[in-house]
């Protein structure tokens, strides 16, 4: 993974020098595996973010804003009840390893002065935080319970005694010389890059890679320089904070990663960089787990819906025949002397086209001449008065689709209170059963994102049809603008002010084309037009609208500046 021991190393110093002799003022979990911590240090308020998450673990500074439940987990609570006030007395990471303690010093319930230690265990899916108290090194609790049944080596649960993760018998890389690099290589086994990731802690197969291709043309000599060079850097706290997109995927280091042919962005701090790599990351991860039922029936329904329409259209196209029919049952009639009760088929005249060429018409032998020919006009009348029902079924099928297909893009980019809009919208149109839940908040207000614009305008984004609906129709001005991206399922958009800049324009246009199935196309098709100008029909579904006298610009969109407008 990204988050080797050589971040973890540049995470732990920009930390430590940040928050060293902080006090620690609040926290929060605003995950199961997520916790946050508020700390004031240097006359300013600091936040701490420790993941436990199996995919995204990391230790870090942040500056982003997290939703925190109304009713804190256990685990929160009794931290708050042991490190709330407390002073940080050191952060250290362990060896070179993904391991991190935040000593404090507080004091207990009795006002004796208490000290205890915060590991953070950045290992994947084994990731932990665990509290323990220093004096005798007993777990006061850990954010995952590991049982002896799961975990043979060390068990993790409160009145244990606090086990280190077993050693894995490697060499710090900071501590070596260019001779005893040499000497640990088998420089005829060749993969020297998997060869330092198997000798040395810290160092991840991404930082392998980089140090075998600095080298050029390998030698012992320009593979060892390569190292040491590397190695001498980090050692003296010497870091470049970067991402590189390249090949569809996005890779981060603390190094320069020359190796990756593709866009590099650089970032003053460790903490820019995570925010910046992880955006959206984990709470992805943590809507699929929360709404996978939600998303799965979304799917199902809009899979159901276009099979539907392909049907309709099947039986639209059936109705063209009915003039043919129509045409038979005439024909029929016209020569009901020669057909005898009996027949399976009979040859006629067809008199309606120019050339009179013979033409055979299927009876059924069971009835009789006219009873044929009524059969045929029958056929037809069921044809022809079934097209209204048809164009009907099919135009309420299509706007469904396109409601699914709302719903699918919005749940692309949800956060876990965006789903719970959904959710709730889903149990009102009767596609999902209601859950028993605590009776909503009189006149409580969908939360809607907000960003602002370079020139300071405040810019609203809503992620779900009911935030779509409030942001349009009761949170905004009549002359305020709204964007929506033209003919693509996506969020409102409202800039809220009656003057606008084309600065302005141009970013909010951009959030609407971010917040649209279109997120990861080019030169985005967007609509704008004053709020008065648009409507939503009697009847319409929720989100849907229809709008005019709007023009359209095209923007492409772009991550990087959502971040920065972001509140």
């Amino acid at each position: 993974m990204s988050f080797d021991g050589i971040v973890t190393r540049a995470a732990t110093a920009e930390i430590k020098n940040t928050l060293q002799s902080g006090k620690i003022t609040k926290i929060y979990q605003p995950d199961k595996t997520d916790l946050l911590f508020t700390i004031r240090a240097g006359g300013k308020n600091h936040k701490l973010l420790l993941s436990a998450n199996p995919s995204f673990s990391r230790v870090q500074l942040t500056a982003k804003t997290y939703d925190h439940p109304s009713v804190p987990p256990m685990f929160c609570m009794l931290l708050r009840k042991h490190m709330e006030g407390a002073v940080i007395q050191s952060i250290e990471q362990i060896d070179l390893e993904r391991i991190i303690h935040i000593k404090v010093k507080n004091r207990d319930e009795i006002g004796d002065i208490a000290y205890k230690t915060l590991i953070i265990e950045i290992m994947g899916r084994h990731s932990n935080i665990i509290l323990v108290e220093d004096k005798n090194g007993a777990i006061v609790d850990c954010i995952k319970h590991i049982p002896p049944s799961l975990n043979r080596y060390r068990t993790l649960l409160p009145g244990q005694t606090y086990v280190s993760p077993p050693p894995q018998e490697k060499q710090s890389p900071l501590t070596e010389t260019a001779e005893g690099f040499i000497r640990k290589i088998k420089w005829n086994e060749g993969k020297v890059d998997r060869q330092i990731v198997q000798h040395y802690s810290g160092i991840s197969p991404l930082i392998g890679r980089e140090i075998t291709f600095r080298a050029g043309l390998a030698t012992k000599d320009s593979l060892s320089a390569s190292f040491t060079d590397m190695m001498e850097k980090f050692q003296s706290g010497h870091y470049t904070p970067q991402m590189v997109f390249a090949d569809g995927k996005e890779y981060f280091s603390v190094t320069d990663l020359t190796h990756l042919k593709g866009e590099k962005k650089e970032f003053p701090t460790v903490g820019e960089l995570l925010d910046r790599f992880y955006y959206g990351k984990a709470e992805r991860d943590r809507v699929k787990q929360q709404a996978a039922d939600l998303e799965k029936l979304l799917h199902n329904e809009h899979e159901k819906i276009a099979k539907k329409i392909k049907k309709l259209k099947a039986s639209l196209a059936d109705t063209e025949k009915a003039e043919k029919f129509k045409v038979l049952g005439e024909l029929l009639t016209a020569h009901l002397y020669m057909v005898k009760k009996g027949q399976k088929k009979i040859e006629v005249t067809n008199f309606y086209e120019e050339d009179q060429q013979q033409l055979e018409i299927q009876l059924d032998p069971l009835k009789g001449p006219s009873e044929n020919a009524q059969a045929y006009f029958k056929k037809y009348n069921k044809l022809k008065n079934s097209v209204a029902f048809i164009d009907e079924q099919l135009k309420k099928a299509s706007e469904d689709l396109l409601y699914f297909e709302s719903l699918i893009q919005q749940m692309e980019s949800a956060s876990v209170r965006d789903v719970a809009g959904i959710r709730e919208e889903l149990e009102e149109q009767g596609y999902v059963k209601r859950r028993k839940q605590q009776k909503a908040k009189k006149n409580e207000k969908p939360v809607l994102e907000t960003y602002q614009s370079t020139d300071g305008l405040t810019i609203l984004v809503g992620k779900n049809n009911k935030q779509n609906d409030y942001l349009t129709f009761k949170a905004s001005r009549q002359n305020e603008t709204w964007l929506h991206t033209k003919d693509i399922p996506g969020s409102h958009v409202v800039i809220k002010s009656e003057e606008i800049s084309e600065t302005a324009l141009l970013e909010a246009a951009g959030l609407a084309a971010y917040f649209s199935k279109a997120r990861h196309s080019g030169s985005v098709p967007v609509d704008y037009t004053l709020i008065r100008h648009v409507k939503k029909p009697s009847g319409a579904k929720p989100g849907f609208v229809i709008y005019d006298q709007q023009q359209t610009l095209y923007v492409t969109p772009d991550e990087d500046q959502l971040l920065k407008l972001k509140k």
